[in-house]
């Protein structure tokens, strides 16, 4: 007996909305759909932000490993190893705005990855500052289009009720490579027989990883709903019909100026580029934390079992965060409001303890640490509020090149150890900023959802949709072309 899929949590009921399509399915098809979907496409996505965060984290545990010593690295050249990386995915998202709306997505994802696992490789190559810095510029290059990608990717196979979860999902691989980069760490510089430097063998086997997953990326992971090798032809269209519930169009490859235009005017996704760099002032914890535990007097190895439970501590923030999204599906800023006062608080510990009180700066580090738990939801609003293939990426690219510019910069705050004052203190300040931008991106969406709701909506048929359907992906319009589009806040 056929019932109604649930109506989206995260999307007020339009004015006059008489489409119904989802009396084409019931609930157990649509279901038995999202379970392919999550153990095919989630595992894909899952692993490689594991490996893209494993290899960004790598180089903190490169630095008490020896990397500095054997470099000859300043404590300022080390801090423009981390930055360096960052200019390199900089320089990448003008280009990959393009490219990804242009090319099958996944595709073109597949083949960075492999590229990006082969350069990781080579940072157990270089002998000096040099050549170390021109390696991370070229791996920060071949990774910048994972991450506006997979938010893509996510807005594609997922309607607006899914988004929170599938994307904590997978930015919780952020924790779960701090946890297992510190035990692989601590396993490579327990064996003494090393004929290298146990931070060179770290890159190689990271790297090795990386490029097995990029070919298993590029092989199996599919465009989108038409290209799903897993799902039988009733699934493909069921899922189009799923998707459609959400107006959600696929994956056009084309490249709309008039889109551009649109999402230069809009003040929503300035609020989206304002996100990227104020979540990301903080990122320096993440690569300065070990160096921190380790000038307390911890030795390299303790170093690496103390800093683990960061990533658990992350992943706990995350997953509350999750959980109260759940709660309040509506107030998804609300949540992210909440979340920012942790990593403040853990930010503050570490300016004002002393240096004596070795367990307290311990903890205030794996506070101050829990950035992604925040950085998850701000995607999954990007992700839910941005329509158009054009505007999508450009959004998303928007997001990350912020990122970039956050991480350029905030390294060069954290040179003197061990307290790394001015960096802990520029954390605080951007804490602060990043909850009133949160305020104005909720603002800005109720607004834009009274003066919708205001105005007379067009009814579409059942009948209409269907032939739509059956027809292809629907017409590549942006949240602001399409009067049923409502806004997520």
């Amino acid at each position: 007996m056929d019932t109604k899929a649930p109506a989206s949590e995260n999307v007020p009921p339009t004015v006059g909305e008489t489409l119904q399509i989802s009396d084409a399915y019931t609930k157990e098809e649509e279901k038995a759909v999202l379970r392919k979907i999550d153990s095919v496409i989630l595992p894909f996505m899952c692993f490689v932000f594991f490996l893209q965060y494993l290899d960004k984290q790598s180089l903190s545990y490169a630095g008490v490993f020896g990397l500095m010593t054997d470099l000859n690295l300043t404590s300022s050249q080390y801090s423009w190893c981390s930055s360096i990386f960052y200019v390199g995915q900089l320089v990448a998202e003008y280009p990959f705005i393009y490219l990804m709306s242009r090319l099958p997505l996944t595709k073109f994802v597949g083949v960075t990855v492999i590229i990006w696992g082969t350069v990781c490789m080579c940072l157990a190559a270089p002998k000096g500052f040099a050549g170390f810095a021109a390696v991370r510029f070229l791996l920060g290059f071949s990774e910048g289009a994972v991450s506006p990608a997979f938010v893509t990717i996510t807005s594609i196979w997922y309607r607006k009720k899914d988004h929170t979860i599938r994307t904590a999902l997978w930015i919780s691989m952020n924790g779960v490579a701090q946890v297992i980069g510190c035990l692989l760490m601590y396993g490579i510089g327990k064996n003494t027989a090393l004929s290298i430097a146990p931070w060179r063998v770290l890159f190689l086997i990271c790297g090795a990883l990386t490029f097995a997953a990029g070919v298993g990326f590029f092989v199996f992971m599919p465009n989108g709903p038409n290209d799903a090798w897993f799902l039988t032809p009733r699934e493909k269209e069921l899922l189009l019909l799923r998707m459609a519930r959400n107006r959600e169009g696929g994956d056009h490859t084309s490249f709309s100026v008039a889109q551009l235009k649109e999402t230069i005017l809009d003040p929503k996704a300035w609020c989206v580029f304002g996100f990227g760099v104020l979540v990301t002032m903080q990122s320096p914890v993440l690569t300065f934390a070990s160096l921190v535990i380790e000038s307390i007097g911890y030795s390299k190895l303790d170093t690496m079992l103390y800093t683990a439970p960061s990533g658990a501590v992350q992943v706990v923030f995350l997953w509350i965060g999750t959980a109260l999204v759940a709660l309040v599906p509506r107030q998804r800023t609300l949540v992210i409001l909440v979340l920012i006062i942790p990593p403040m608080v853990g930010c503050i510990l570490l300016m004002k303890l002393d240096l004596s009180a070795e367990w307290g700066l311990i903890a205030a580090s794996w506070l101050a640490s829990c950035i992604t738990a925040s950085m998850s939801i701000i995607l999954s609003l990007s992700a839910s509020n941005v329509k158009g293939n054009t505007k999508r990426a450009i959004v998303n690219t928007l997001f990350f090149i912020g990122y970039c510019a956050g991480c350029i910069g905030s390294p060069q705050l954290w040179t003197h150890r061990p307290r790394y004052t001015e960096g802990v203190i520029t954390s605080i300040v951007t804490w602060c900023l990043l909850f009133l931008t949160v305020v104005v991106y909720r603002l800005l969406c109720m607004r834009d959802n009274r003066l919708r709701d205001a105005q007379p909506a067009e009814s579409v048929s059942e009948e209409d949709h269907k032939d739509q359907a059956d027809s292809g992906p629907t017409p590549d319009l942006t949240d602001k072309q399409d009067a049923e589009f409502r806004y997520s806040w």
